[in-house]
């Protein structure tokens, strides 16, 4: 349903509801090509540990038995990869983005891993899928929910796409939690970041968007209960790094 009369935010700035996505495929048109490399800046390579953590947590069947993931606003084909190399011979993955450019980039990556043949790559919104109902055994988007526009919508358009049964798995910046901790990340947030994307991309703005976008995004209570709220049942969430980042999950039953 669109909402062309609602604001909503990008970054610390309100816009028209209908300007986000532009401004948020701006943001990664332009920082498409060293996504990856600034993922292992800005994080000190932690951003590996949490997606494995998310993979163990996904576990893909190792066997011969057919398991479809849809790993959506993943673009660069990180948490498809890592999927592909831990399943079994049954396994395919989707990964639909938004974005055409970081498409490119995991298309590319795909060839050089060998791994074109079980990760298939396909432009999407997250808010209108074209899958048909009950398509996936399991939904997963690391690092992505924090740009779409209508979050609820998204979070529906998971419970539609997936099986019963069938797992959804949410990995996204949070809130830290750790005293002192969150002054240092503060510090380094919005001090550090912006200047090592102007150094490492060329673009400083995109990343003090993102930089931003992430405390603007709910908090993770309040973010299960949106995902209870889309249908999914046994919703719960796991802090990691003293809660820069947070594992949601729940059960389409």
């Amino acid at each position: 349903m669109d909402r062309p009369d609602q604001t909503t935010h990008f970054g610390f700035r309100d816009v028209p509801l209908g300007e986000k996505q532009t401004l948020v495929n701006d943001v990664f048109h332009s920082v498409a090509s060293r996504y990856d490399l600034m993922n292992d800046l800005m994080s000190a390579g932690l951003h590996r540990a949490w997606k494995d953590v998310m993979i163990t947590t996904l576990d893909p069947p190792k066997g011969d038995r057919p398991f479809a993931l849809l790993d959506v606003a993943g673009g660069t084909g990180d948490i498809a990869f890592r999927a592909a190399k831990t399943a079994g011979a049954g396994f395919h993955a989707t990964v639909c983005d938004i974005n055409a450019d970081m498409l490119a980039v995991g298309r590319e990556r795909a060839a050089k891993q060998h791994l074109d043949d079980r990760v298939s790559f396909v432009e999407g919104n997250a808010e209108t899928l074209g899958f048909t109902d009950r398509a996936f055994d399991a939904y997963t988007i690391a690092f992505g929910i924090r740009n779409v526009p209508q979050i609820d919508l998204a979070l529906r358009e998971a419970y539609r796409v997936l099986k019963p049964g069938s797992r959804f798995l949410c990995l996204e910046f949070s809130t830290v939690d750790v005293p002192g901790l969150d002054k240092i990340y503060d510090l380094f947030s919005f001090k550090v970041i912006p200047p090592l994307g102007r150094a490492v991309t060329g673009d400083a703005e995109s990343y003090q968007y993102l930089v931003e976008s992430i405390r603007k995004f709910p908090r993770p209570n309040a973010f299960a209960e949106m995902i209870g709220a889309a249908g999914f049942a046994r919703v719960k969430w796991q802090s990691l790094s003293g809660g820069i980042v947070a594992l949601h999950s729940g059960w389409r039953l």
